[in-house]
């Protein structure tokens, strides 16, 4: 529902940034920092990118899909963003990306714009979302790991709640 607001109000930016958290999976302090070299060269938007974490300072990699790679150049094409170092620069100049702060901001707003309980969505909402689906479509422990960029598999296994959810599945399986 947010992005299909975003796309009607041609809110250029706010899409592509909220397309890209989403289909990046990072932290919000990683997203808000990657720089336009991480995501776009030759002229247009790659496929795939790869940044150092912040919190771990190991490398993480992520697709960019087709509808993002399309918000993303669209964002990048317009005026205010020639010769940016970032895709989303900060409002002053001493600041050269918006911060994480900022991104909650935008995030709560949308939340609200489409009358969703606000404490139960947030930055890291996005972050989690495309990897929850992925983990329940697969089951694959070990994608969501390396998705996510977590270095024990137990903490993504805590992040999706998989334990739970699959100690359900499987009472709900028996019949005794």
């Amino acid at each position: 529902m947010i992005r299909a607001r975003l796309e009607i109000a041609e809110r250029t930016r706010e899409l592509a940034l909220f397309n890209l958290a989403i289909n990046s999976k990072l932290r919000c302090c990683d997203l808000v920092r990657v720089k336009v070299a991480d995501v776009y060269a030759a002229g247009r938007v790659k496929h795939r990118a790869s940044i150092i974490q912040i919190k771990t300072r190991r490398p993480v990699s992520f697709e960019i899909n087709n509808r993002t790679r399309k918000s993303i150049g669209a964002w990048l094409e317009a005026p205010l963003m020639v010769g940016s170092e970032h895709p989303w620069p900060g409002r002053f100049h001493e600041r050269r990306h918006i911060s994480t702060r900022q991104y909650a901001h935008l995030v709560l707003d949308r939340v609200i714009s489409i009358d969703l309980e606000p404490s139960a969505y947030g930055t890291h909402s996005m972050r989690r979302m495309t990897v929850a689906q992925i983990y329940r479509k697969t089951g694959n422990r070990r994608a969501a790991q390396l998705l996510l960029g977590h270095t024990k598999m137990g903490s993504s296994v805590r992040y999706l709640g998989v334990e739970l959810e699959d100690a359900l599945a499987i009472a709900e399986a028996v019949e005794i």
